[in-house]
C-alpha cells in the first residue's frame, strides 16, 4: 500500500493513523503534492483549490478541493465521512474565465479581472491523522492539506471596496461564538495568493478554469465541532456562510 492509499483508507474507514510509515513519508513539498494529487484522483472531479500561507512573507501552498465536497450555505453536510470536523472562516473566489498556462506571468490585475465573484466561506477540515499537530508537517500537507469540505455563502457585492485589513469575522458553533478576529488572514495580503496560483501553480492545476473555486486561507484558526452541530462564519462586510453537520 502506498502513501496515498494509506491516507485514503484512514479517511474512508474513520480509523486515523499517527503518521505515515517513515519510508512512505514525503520529505519535500513536491513529494507531498504528488500524494495529494494521487488522493484527489480517488475523489474524481476537482472543483477548485485551497491556498494559503502561514505568514505574510511565506511561500503559499495549495491543495485540490474535490467538487463532490462543495455545497452552498444552508446545507446539511451528508454523505461524507466526517470525524475530525474542523472549521475555518475564509474568503473565497469563483473564477469567471479561464487562465490557461502561459509563458508570460499573469499580473495581479489580470487575475483579479478574471474573478467572477467573492464569497464568505467555511472550509471543513478533515484528516487521516489522529493528531495532525503530532505528525510530520509534510504528511499533513500530503493529506489534502486537511481538506474535508467547502461551504460558500452568497456573492459579496462591490467586494473590491472592502478594506480586508479592517474586516472582522466570527466563527460560531451551535450559536456560540468561539472565535472573533479582525484582519486575521495569516497570509496578510491574501489577494497575492491568486496570481501565485495562476502562475507558479499552473504546472499542477493546468491553469485556472472558469467556475473554479479558490479559497484563500483561515481567518479564525481551526475550530472543532461535533456531529449534528451548526456552524456559522460571519464577516462584518462580506456576509456569512453556515451549515449543519448531519
Amino acid at each position: 500500500m502506498d502513501a496515498a492509499d494509506m491516507l485514503l483508507d484512514a479517511r474512508r474507514t474513520c480509523k486515523p493513523i499517527m503518521d505515515l510509515p517513515v519510508d512512505l513519508r514525503p520529505t519535500t513539498l513536491e513529494e507531498a503534492y504528488f500524494i495529494q494529487d494521487r488522493m484527489s484522483w480517488a475523489y474524481e472531479a476537482i472543483g477548485g483549490w485551497k491556498i494559503g500561507a502561514p505568514t505574510p512573507d511565506a511561500t503559499p501552498s495549495f491543495a485540490p478541493m474535490p467538487a463532490a465536497w462543495m455545497s452552498c450555505s444552508g446545507c446539511e453536510m451528508r454523505g461524507l465521512t466526517h470525524r475530525y470536523r474542523g472549521l475555518e472562516a475564509e474568503i473565497a473566489f469563483q473564477m469567471g474565465k479561464d487562465l490557461p498556462p502561459r509563458d508570460t506571468p499573469y499580473t495581479r490585475e489580470e487575475v483579479i479581472a478574471a474573478i467572477a465573484s467573492c464569497h464568505p466561506a467555511i472550509e471543513v477540515l478533515e484528516t487521516a491523522l489522529v493528531d495532525p499537530a503530532q505528525a510530520s508537517k509534510l504528511t499533513s500537507i500530503a493529506d489534502l492539506a486537511m481538506h474535508g469540505g467547502f461551504v460558500y455563502g452568497e456573492a459579496v457585492q462591490d467586494w473590491q471596496s472592502i478594506d480586508f485589513t479592517k474586516e472582522s469575522v466570527t466563527m460560531a458553533v451551535d450559536g456560540t461564538v468561539r472565535v472573533e478576529r479582525t484582519g486575521s488572514n495569516t497570509s496578510g495580503d491574501f489577494l497575492r495568493l491568486l496570481p501565485y496560483l495562476a502562475n507558479e501553480g499552473a504546472t499542477r492545476t493546468e491553469g485556472l478554469k472558469k467556475g473554479d473555486w479558490i479559497t484563500t486561507g483561515s481567518w479564525t484558526g481551526n475550530t472543532l465541532a461535533t456531529a449534528g452541530a451548526t456552524a456559522e462564519a460571519r464577516f462584518s462586510t462580506a456576509g456569512r456562510a453556515y451549515f449543519r453537520f448531519a
